[in-house]
């Protein structure tokens, strides 16, 4: 019999969570017209704004720190021509940290050789504190809600050896879409390997906004 997580019933936030989007509209907290916050894809680099942002750094080389934007081209290319940017909210102006629509989030800008916004990779943070990441993979339903209901073409991956569900739910979902110019890659993982214990799971969103190929 599958051991059940106590954490307050990962079930009912499902339940709860379709109950709501069904019968709302999309959550814009982060979303106005933009991708996050200020910034949109294909914008100028040198249009980013430097206030609200700290911690800028070369995903490819955690240690290259950065001192904004500007330094965009200090970051390596990779094999598209792509400097990945890791960056945070400025705690001056977010109190609650860098969060996306209400989950600590991990962010990451692609700049291309342009000098132009080509993605944006939100990822929600594994070191979240257990009552907020164990609602990690709602992110996933509220990017697809943003970008509208309809049109996502999704894919189920089945359980590897040992895999269990957490709470009675078991996600390996990938979903994507491509509109306004955006090509949309939404994945939610909800699951407990073999070797993990109750209180230690896999419970992420990963979402890629990148700009669609002509």
């Amino acid at each position: 019999m599958i051991r059940r997580l106590r954490l307050s019933g990962i079930a009912a936030v499902v339940l709860v969570a379709l109950q709501v989007l069904a019968g709302a509209p999309a959550h814009v907290e982060e979303l106005s017209g933009n991708d996050l916050r200020d910034i949109r894809l294909g914008m100028a680099a040198s249009d980013l704004p430097e206030a609200g942002y700290v911690g800028f750094y070369c995903a490819t080389d955690t240690g290259h720190l950065l001192a904004g934007w500007s330094k965009w081209r200090d970051c390596p290319p990779d094999a598209n021509g792509m400097r990945a940017i890791r960056f945070g909210y400025d705690p001056a102006t977010s109190r609650d940290g860098t969060m996306v629509a209400g989950h600590p989030a991990i962010l990451t800008l692609l700049i291309d050789d342009t000098g132009h916004v080509a993605g944006l990779q939100i990822v929600t943070d594994p070191k979240a504190r257990l009552y907020i990441r164990k609602k990690a993979f709602l992110l996933g339903m509220q990017a697809r809600s943003r970008y509208g209901a309809e049109g996502w073409a999704c894919s189920e991956g089945q359980p590897g050896a040992g895999d269990q569900p957490v709470g009675g739910v078991y996600l390996r979902e990938r979903c994507t879409k491509t509109v306004d110019g955006r090509s949309l890659t939404v994945e939610r993982r909800l699951f407990r390997r073999a070797d993990q214990d109750l209180k230690d799971f896999v419970d992420e969103t990963r979402i890629s906004i990148l700009r669609a190929r002509n």
